[in-house]
């Protein structure tokens, strides 16, 4: 059996995490040795299957093999933005978002921000306003913070600030927003 690692695009989530494990469970001449969002480490037996099949599997399951290293860092930078924005790993805003993103990818800013709009045809700051907006949105339905608490929890100079950017966003403001019958909430697959 030989190990292979495999990059994957669009692994976002622990449930995705669990669902790479219970498709490959049971693949024969397949050994799970290491799932982590974006990458997927196997043992593959090439007696019993190949890693193009590995690959054609993963396909078939809703997840592409990349391979460029471009678009691998650009992956790992998405990965690292959505658990500091959504999943709240910047417990201190005192850090910066380029900062936390650079320490968890181990690349400069600057190549990484390079690199990701060359890679997704948007700026990385973009894209983490719109991860922000998506959690802002989140956190408005939930009731549970001020709106300067949630300003400072993402990193926002002020609230006035927020709210500027929330409107120019989504065309809402927070209070038109939470009036909404079915506020328009984005999946997480939609910004990446």
């Amino acid at each position: 059996m030989r190990e292979f690692t495999f990059a994957l695009k669009n692994m976002i989530s622990r449930t995705c995490i669990r669902y790479v494990e219970l498709c490959f469970r049971e693949e024969e001449g397949v050994e799970l040795q290491r799932v982590e969002l974006g990458q997927v480490q196997l043992r593959i037996d090439e007696e019993k299957t190949s890693p193009e099949k590995v690959k054609a599997r993963f396909k078939e399951i809703g997840f592409e093999v990349i391979e460029d290293r471009d678009a691998i860092l650009t992956e790992k930078v998405k990965l690292a933005a959505i658990e500091l924005i959504m999943y709240a790993n910047n417990k201190n805003s005192l850090i910066r978002n380029s900062d936390y993103i650079s320490d968890k990818v181990q690349e400069p800013y600057d190549k990484i921000s390079k690199v990701f709009s060359k890679v997704s045809g948007m700026t990385l700051e973009k894209f983490i306003i719109l991860l922000k907006i998506e959690k802002i949105k989140e956190m408005i339905l939930q009731d549970e913070l001020t709106l300067s608490e949630i300003a400072y929890q993402l990193g926002y100079s002020s609230v006035q600030y927020l709210s500027r950017q929330f409107k120019q966003i989504t065309g809402y403001t927070f209070s038109e927003f939470k009036e909404l019958e079915n506020p328009p909430i984005r999946a997480m697959e939609e910004l990446i």
